[in-house]
């Protein structure tokens, strides 16, 4: 089972529901990371790092003896990594997306490869939980191959929670992609609901299933639940705002260790979600 946590909207509490989850179910759980470019899911887990792995893409590296300025390798890269000025050619790592494209059309072979780095890979465990974090390089503009770096850790036997980047870009397809399941978390107010719908839209061209948590329910107003009801997108959990919770977050302390009655809750969460993969599947 892998489970994408995502929310469309940043501050929703993808992070509280992912790692709530995580503690909740137990040991046959790994919980990974993927909001690369600011993960904090370490922050209430406070797990023990017994491993770190630097991770590496491949950009272009020029010959310049061998390469007669054809263009071609220009020509064929969409992102505008490499330009040829008169005699001079020029490459931009930042914009390489490592697709080996240049490598393949060059005819003189004066295109080489050569490790760019791109962030790092933390593993640990806490009381049995299994913890995997990517954390981009500091001005870093590409996520996407470190978050599959970090996914590439999945363990089949095991319950995996991924806890996603907020936004609809590439990051949060990337970390939502071929997952059995994805739980939007969401509040009610119209910028909950509108990057609520964003989000919607994005998991229904992955044609994943989807459940909905509302955090901070008791709040604003009744539009989410009206959407979720037009758009058949079963209300899993409803969080309150309650200051108990706030001040557990504002500690870095979990809501089902500071409010024991949660824990039955989360699982509960787990298992309609079970329940709903299953039904998907079985279609």
């Amino acid at each position: 089972m892998i489970i994408s946590v995502a929310s469309g909207k940043g501050g929703t509490g993808k992070t509280t529901v992912a790692t709530n989850m995580a503690v909740s179910l137990g040991s046959d759980v790994q919980i990974l990371d993927c909001d690369v470019e600011e993960p904090n899911a370490h922050l209430f887990l406070n797990p023990i790092i017994n491993e770190k792995e630097t991770v590496f893409v491949p950009v272009p590296k020029i010959d310049d003896e061998k390469c007669t300025y054809c263009k071609k390798c220009a020509e064929i890269c969409r992102f505008r990594a490499i330009a040829v000025l008169a005699e001079t050619v020029l490459t931009f790592p930042g914009l390489c997306h490592s697709c080996g494209g240049c490598m393949e059309v060059c005819p003189e072979k004066a295109i080489s490869e050569t490790d760019r780095e791109l962030g790092v890979i933390e593993k640990g465990r806490v009381n049995g939980l299994d913890f995997i974090l990517g954390r981009l390089r500091v001005g870093e503009a590409m996520s996407p191959p470190l978050i599959r770096k970090v996914r590439s850790f999945v363990q089949p036997d095991k319950i995996n929670i991924i806890d996603a980047p907020p936004g609809t870009s590439c990051p949060v397809i990337a970390a939502m992609k071929d997952t059995d399941f994805v739980l939007m978390v969401t509040e009610p107010t119209p910028f909950g609901l509108h990057d609520l719908k964003l989000g919607v839209e994005a998991v229904k061209l992955l044609g994943i299933p989807c459940g909905l948590v509302i955090n901070r329910s008791n709040i604003g107003n009744n539009d989410v639940r009206g959407y979720a009801e037009n758009e058949n997108l079963p209300i899993l959990m409803k969080i309150p705002f309650d200051r108990r919770i706030a001040e557990a977050y504002s500690r870095g302390k979990l809501i089902v260790t500071e409010m024991p009655e949660w824990k039955e809750k989360f699982i509960e969460l787990y298992n309609s979600i079970d329940k709903l993969a299953k039904r998907e599947k079985d279609k």
